[in-house]
């Protein structure tokens, strides 16, 4: 007991838990935004798993790491894009549109490696480019947050600041606050001349470029290659997370932590003598537990909302 409270309060710990969280953090703003503006994005997961592929082939053909961001972020945005024609103008269910997306990424993926490289499952042929870190100046001297907050990949300094370059987006630009009328009420919208369509898809287009990011940093940050569905649900959980944030940018800061503390946690315990399935299960347990405290919350504020019309 004394070793495992150690290891969770521990720099190595801490900084463990922003690396994992990345991903989730930069999903979650990309299912933030597409909720905003009331479509659900559930392709979280499979474009993160198509753009990290798409960044470790991209960086490694052209040597470039940049090139393989960039990469990774269009084709995302390119899924969001695609998703938004079968939803917005083929009126396809948007949730089954994006459950093919997730579905072809996951054999589409190991399929457009193999054709590639001739790999199987795993880019070992590959010889894909890693974004650099960040040593932070004064900070990286300071006594345990140092260790803790330094030293980073650089997306997870991205991540971090876009959840303030998203709380500027929505609630201080224009666009932001279409967005957020077409979400909450979309006949009001279009009565004071907003284009519904136009801004769902820009939406959409957004949420697919955030999840690029979360894709390319599996791939090129996390680790340096692309293995068969590396993303392990963590699109689903980005899900859970803006649910948990109530749909705020700080709230769903702190949600992302909460998941990712939960995933570090599950990669630390492996070294101790703990059944493997119970190790694994840890971060989709916690998920499940955070939808039941959202659904919660959501009958309380529902039957408070009752009374006080009653009232």
């Amino acid at each position: 007991m004394d070793s495992l409270f150690n290891l969770i309060f521990s720099t190595t710990f801490g900084y463990s838990v922003l690396r994992v969280t990345t991903p989730i953090l930069f999903a979650t703003l990309g299912a933030m935004i597409s909720i905003k503006a009331g479509v659900v994005n559930i392709s979280m997961e499979g474009t993160m798993l198509t753009a990290a592929l798409t960044g470790v082939v991209i960086s490694g053909y052209t040597g470039s790491a940049f090139a393989g961001l960039v990469g990774a972020v269009l084709i995302g945005m390119l899924l969001g894009l695609m998703l938004g024609y079968f939803a917005l103008n083929l009126k396809t269910n948007i949730i089954l549109a994006a459950i093919a997306i997730n579905l072809m990424a996951s054999g589409g993926t190991v399929f457009a490696l193999f054709v590639i490289s001739g790999d199987r499952g795993i880019s070992s042929s590959i010889s894909s480019q890693v974004l650099p870190r960040v040593s932070i100046p004064i900070l990286e001297n300071i006594p345990i947050l140092g260790d803790i907050l330094s030293n980073h990949n650089i997306l997870t300094y991205v991540s971090l600041l876009s959840v303030f370059l998203v709380y500027v987006f929505l609630y201080k630009t224009p666009l932001g606050l279409q967005i957020r009328a077409v979400g909450e009420n979309s006949h009001a919208a279009e009565s004071v001349g907003i284009s519904v369509q136009k801004v769902q898809y820009i939406a959409l287009i957004l949420s697919g470029a955030f999840a690029g990011f979360g894709g390319a940093y599996m791939s090129m940050g996390y680790v340096s290659r692309f293995s068969t569905d590396m993303t392990a649900g963590r699109g689903f959980i980005a899900l859970a997370a803006e649910a948990l944030g109530m749909g705020r940018p700080l709230g769903i800061l702190l949600a992302s932590l909460l998941f990712g503390a939960a995933d570090a946690l599950s990669n630390s315990l492996q070294r101790f003598k703990i059944p493997s399935e119970f190790v694994q299960m840890l971060p989709y347990l916690v998920t499940i537990i955070g939808l039941v405290i959202y659904a919660i919350r959501q009958k309380n504020a529902s039957k408070r909302q009752k009374m006080e019309d009653r009232v």
